[in-house]
């Protein structure tokens, strides 16, 4: 087949092999990477429609599992998320749930959800913080995202 049709081919077929660099997403902002006050995650495509996303930042960690509504990981996706807020002398909480993560076509991404809260420190809360285990708490976060 010369190039041409090669190139008519994968666009009839859609057999086109999608580029590395699509497999993998950088996100940085407020409230990501289980939730820090500045943080990233990294999600891995592993198939169609799924990645796994692992993330840290300045003070927490966490990591997911999305469930994109495109093949691609440039789309919005729901997310199963765990939240591990503060590390040793600051840790104050551990959650679960899900989110909703808007992610637009360029850069721009956000995410709305709750989560249940599965620990909390009380030595390391703040006193007003009434937070108890099993509560029902917001979730939310803002950024930019990298192909």
């Amino acid at each position: 087949m010369g190039q041409a049709q090669t190139e008519i081919y994968t666009a009839n077929t859609g057999n086109e092999k999608e580029p590395d660099f699509e497999k993998i997403c950088i996100t940085v902002g407020i409230l990501n990477g289980g939730g820090a006050l500045v943080g990233a995650d990294l999600e891995v495509k592993i198939i169609d429609h799924v990645g796994i996303q692992a993330g840290a930042g300045f003070v927490g960690y966490g990591g997911g599992i999305n469930f994109h509504f495109k093949k691609q990981l440039r789309s919005s996706f729901l997310s199963l998320q765990y939240f591990h807020q503060g590390i040793g002398e600051s840790y104050i909480q551990s959650m679960i749930g899900p989110s909703f993560v808007y992610r637009s076509k360029k850069w721009f991404t956000c995410s709305l959800g709750f989560a249940r809260v599965l620990d909390v420190d009380r030595d390391n809360a703040p006193t007003n913080y009434s937070v108890q285990q099993d509560d029902f708490i917001p979730t939310y976060s803002i950024g930019a995202y990298f192909m």
